[in-house]
């Protein structure tokens, strides 16, 4: 990877990159050669670390826009540049519409839409006045482009992620690229929670054509394709790291068990 992709001596910044799918991109990045940055509200117990390197932690709450900005000054003063933003804090608990009043769907909305946009601005008027400009990637979820009950307020949020993603690829062209990961599941240390014990998630797993959910680090792998100069001519793109989606469920209910004659598949 680090001959086609070498990252070495550039600076990003990894919003929750300290557990799950973060953690995985951070380390990523470092085994790619990058200098980076991670940041959440609290600490980790302990930092992320790969090819024998380091990232740095800052704590941040994300959702205020002033403590965004000093963030990102701070990383400008103390690491002269800022190469990549990978916008991927978020999340939100498992509730349905009418279990939740709308000032708890609106923080699901702030935390997975709004802080991102907040946190692209500040890096933006980092990026803008360097060589090179810097590239932004948001992390994305399937449940923008499907039905999401239990989360339909963060699926509303990473939809307008990617549309945000889209317009500030063309506004801030040429000198600065915006991408979106679009995942879907993903095995962290949270799996057990939404999936159950081994058999579980290794059942869950197969619904995916690849046969298996995501790991941490095939979505650090995609950042760093994406943050390389091996993509220096994508932008505004959605890149699925889905392993193929989902298998359609009217495939199971059949009863018919053939391959639709042409014209007939719906």
């Amino acid at each position: 990877m680090a001959v086609i992709t070498d990252l070495s001596g550039s600076v990003a910044v990894v919003t929750g990159g300290t557990r799950g799918v973060g953690a995985g991109i951070t380390r990523a990045l470092l085994e790619a050669g990058a200098e980076v940055v991670t940041c959440a509200r609290r600490a980790p117990d302990e930092p992320a670390e790969a090819a024998g390197r380091t990232a740095r932690f800052l704590p941040v709450d994300l959702r205020e826009p002033a403590a965004v900005t000093d963030l990102f000054d701070r990383v400008r003063a103390d690491h002269g540049r800022l190469d990549l933003l990978v916008n991927n804090a978020g999340g939100t608990p498992f509730r349905m519409l009418r279990d939740g009043g709308a000032r708890q769907q609106a923080r699901v909305v702030e935390l997975n839409l709004l802080a991102p946009l907040t946190t692209s601005l500040a890096a933006y008027e980092v990026m803008r006045h360097q060589s090179g400009g810097g590239t932004i990637i948001m992390i994305g979820s399937v449940s923008g482009t499907r039905p999401s009950p239990g989360s339909a307020a963060y699926g509303a949020a990473k939809a307008g992620l990617d549309n945000l993603a889209r317009s500030m690829a063309v506004e801030w062209a040429p000198k600065v690229r915006v991408n979106t990961l679009v995942l879907g599941m993903v095995r962290t240390e949270l799996s057990p929670l939404h999936y159950g014990d081994e058999d579980g998630i290794a059942a869950v797993g197969r619904t995916v054509p690849l046969g298996r959910l995501a790991e941490p680090a095939d979505v650090g792998d995609a950042c760093v394709f994406l943050a390389s100069d091996r993509a220096a001519y994508i932008s505004g793109a959605s890149l699925p790291v889905h392993g193929g989606g989902e298998r359609p469920a009217f495939l199971d209910a059949a009863t018919v068990n053939h391959t639709p004659s042409e014209g007939n598949t719906p």
